[in-house]
């Protein structure tokens, strides 16, 4: 598996309209683009800071991991975001290795990036996802 960097830190919270000021005004931050990914019932916020974004995650429905994520362990850090030339083939890699995965196939996530996540369990406690281009 290659990894060329960190593409973003993922922070759920409970509502992006109340956040977002803390990034634009106390951090300085300007939020450069809000998306909504339907299909993992979320809405995000991108920051760019250095050459790592920010992405906030805020819930879209009561069945959401966004949410489930909230309310066992409360807003904060989710997930951290490696990139990487070929998602499919590094989610493969890292199965073949005994890592368990969320996802065994490459999906769509946010800014149209293919995404597939390693379980925690296997990651030492903190949720990574692989991404890069489809």
């Amino acid at each position: 598996m290659h990894i060329s960097h960190i593409d973003h830190i993922g922070i759920a919270v409970k509502s992006l309209d109340e956040t977002i000021p803390f990034y634009e005004k106390v951090l300085g931050v300007p939020c450069y683009g809000i998306e909504e990914v339907k299909d993992q019932q979320v809405r995000t916020a991108f920051f760019k800071v250095g050459d790592t974004k920010i992405e906030l995650l805020e819930a879209t429905g009561p069945d959401s991991p966004v949410c489930k994520f909230i309310e066992k362990k409360g807003e904060g850090l989710h997930h951290i975001a490696f990139a990487t030339d070929n998602v499919g083939t590094a989610l493969q890699e890292a199965g073949t290795s005994g890592i368990g995965l969320i996802d065994k196939v490459p999906r769509k996530g946010a800014e149209n990036l293919a995404i597939g996540f390693l379980h925690p369990r296997s990651t030492f406690g903190t949720l990574i996802e692989l991404c890069g281009e489809r």
